[in-house]
């Protein structure tokens, strides 16, 4: 078991994993898929560098710091946190990592995907959480729109409630070394229609799927998956936290663009210390 398992390894992950390690933390972070600082090829506005530094850079040099501390640094794609009496339940593709206290520092993530009917179905048959919803599909036909791990993941959480589990990719090819047990439509969709709730989905090819639900799970599981399962309070798109980067969840800390507000790494960096900090000081008590 782990003191602290933080979840990303952008710039709030990584100072919030070295400030709980320098306090004596048995840390773990855990990381997948690319970082929004990768795609900035040159950042000029943060202290210290006086020609400015590529962002894939500096995110890459956070890595090696941690580990250089002795932070164990793994590149899992995490699709699960669950929290049973004290102990948080963090699941990878290949493991169940368990921890005292979660941090997590996923960024930001928009999850909607660009597919007509959506925004009018919200709440009417499309949800965003398999575990909180799928029980209102009891012995229906239900679908999930995905193409990786998160995808399959949802998937697995409805197969033993619902009578029938399809995944649509939409148009994408499903993510390499992924064979599921499900029927896979990768015809890109058209639209989701209905009367009161969602009834049926129009494929591009001019066939209609008949479904009861549809289970969005686009890309990975971002903070606002793991907010809806673990009961998280947030307020519009992000995560609700005090001045310590704590949740209302006991244990679970938020820090970086998940919280909201000023999406500039020298609030991520003083976030992150903060979760770290807290986080540490909280595992003693337990």
């Amino acid at each position: 078991m782990y003191d602290i398992i933080i979840v990303g390894a952008g710039p709030a992950g990584i100072t919030a994993g070295i400030y709980a390690k320098r306090a004596g933390a048995d840390v773990l972070i855990l990381y997948s898929g690319q970082s929004n600082l990768e795609k900035t090829p040159e950042i000029e506005n943060y202290y210290g560098f006086v020609d400015g530094i590529d962002g894939k850079v500096l995110y890459h040099n956070g890595i090696e710091q941690a580990k250089k501390l002795g932070i164990e640094v793994k590149n899992k794609e995490v699709l699960n946190i669950e929290k049973e009496e004290k102990i948080f339940k963090v699941k990878t593709e290949d493991k169940i990592h368990d921890a005292k206290a979660v941090i997590i520092a996923t960024g930001s993530k928009k999850i909607r995907p660009n597919i007509k009917g959506i925004s009018e179905f919200e709440g009417k048959g499309i949800s965003y959480c398999a575990i909180c919803d799928g029980f209102f599909y009891r012995n229906k036909n239900v679908v999930v729109i995905g193409n990786g791990k998160f995808a399959i993941n949802e998937a697995n959480d409805l197969k033993n409630i619902a009578n029938n589990v399809k995944i649509l990719t939409n148009g994408v090819d499903l993510e390499e070394g992924i064979h599921p047990e499900y029927e896979i439509i990768t015809t890109k969709i058209k639209e989701i229609s209905g009367e009161q709730k969602v009834e049926y989905i129009e494929l591009e090819d001019g066939s209609k799927l008949d479904v009861d639900g549809i289970f969005i799970a686009i890309g990975q599981a971002g903070f606002s998956d793991f907010a809806k399962k673990l009961g998280i309070l947030t307020d519009k798109n992000s995560i609700k936290v005090d001045e310590n980067m704590k949740t209302n969840v006991d244990g679970l800390y938020c820090c970086g663009d998940a919280t909201g507000g000023l999406l500039q790494i020298c609030k991520s960096t003083y976030e992150g210390a903060q979760a770290g900090l807290a986080a540490a000081k909280y595992i003693k008590t337990k």
